[in-house]
């Protein structure tokens, strides 16, 4: 591959012989607490038009997404796919026909803090616009852009500890997760998974080290993201990537802003090598 032209390394900050990074696309698929009047008025009924209410929902909704991975795992030169609403308008990363409690559209938080009005049910025919305006949107727009990629990087955020609706409730979490699908289905060369944790271990070692969170790990606690098992393909690699929430967000939800430029720099560092792995 060419490398990147002087003027995007001057302004990106990166090094002039890393691939052209628009052979990345970048997904953010969880990191908007925003969500589309019809889906707020199902959630409040009577109290949509209350402020006070409306911005306690959007809070709430916000801090159980992934907070600020649009800005950690921003990359200029990359190709992006960022997600507008709420993953619980819909999940993106879940399969469309996904009715599991953790499914496509959720009636809960992951704290298991009910959506909806007590007795409240979703119609099948509101169900399906609700997919065709949120979920169908999104995919088209990741398949477009993954048909120029070689690599696709999914950026998530993980809670320090799995939350009341996961599989690891109450199980501590490492500070950075690489999922890369199973040995039998791998999204990412599975040759190249030990050299891919080495390589982020370096780059986020600055902001790791010294926290609660330090090591990173592959798979542990997910092997696997949607979004990286749909659009991994034959010359396309792919994998997702959990941020522990712990390094950057207080215990009450508000950010430490350094920590989120330091992880976003670690990020710049870490995904041109992840795409020159993919590349063999």
């Amino acid at each position: 591959m060419a490398p990147l032209t002087s003027r995007t390394a001057d302004r990106a900050g990166y090094a002039p012989d890393v691939p052209e990074l628009d052979r990345l696309l970048v997904v953010t698929p969880h990191p908007s607490g925003a969500l589309p009047a019809e889906v707020l008025g199902d959630m409040l009924g009577p109290d949509l038009l209350n402020a006070g209410a409306r911005e306690s929902l959007l809070s709430r909704v916000f801090l159980d997404g992934d907070p600020f991975t649009d800005l950690i795992f921003h990359l200029p030169g990359a190709r992006t796919v960022q997600a507008s609403w709420s993953r619980f308008a819909v999940d993106l990363n879940r399969e469309r026909g996904d009715r599991d409690e953790n499914g496509v559209i959720k009636l809960s938080t992951f704290d298991r803090e009910p959506l909806y009005p007590a007795g409240f049910t979703l119609s099948a025919a509101a169900r399906e616009a609700r997919l065709r305006r949120y979920w169908d949107p999104f995919h088209a727009l990741v398949a477009q852009e993954a048909r120029e990629a070689t690599l696709v990087i999914v950026g998530h955020c993980m809670a320090p500890s799995g939350p009341a609706l996961s599989h690891d409730t109450g199980t501590p979490r490492p500070g950075v997760c690489l999922m890369t699908g199973t040995p039998d289905a791998p999204t990412y060369p599975q040759a190249r998974w030990a050299a891919l944790r080495d390589a982020c271990a370096a780059a986020f070692a600055p902001v790791l080290a010294g926290t609660p969170y330090p090591d990173v790990q592959v798979g542990v606690p997910w092997e696997t993201d949607t979004i990286s098992a749909t659009y991994g393909a034959p010359g396309r690699a792919a994998f997702g990537i959990e941020m522990n929430s712990g390094l950057y967000l207080h215990a009450d939800g508000t950010p430490r802003h350094e920590v989120i430029r330091a992880l976003n720099e670690a990020f710049a560092r870490f995904a041109p090598q992840a795409l020159s792995l993919a590349q063999g």
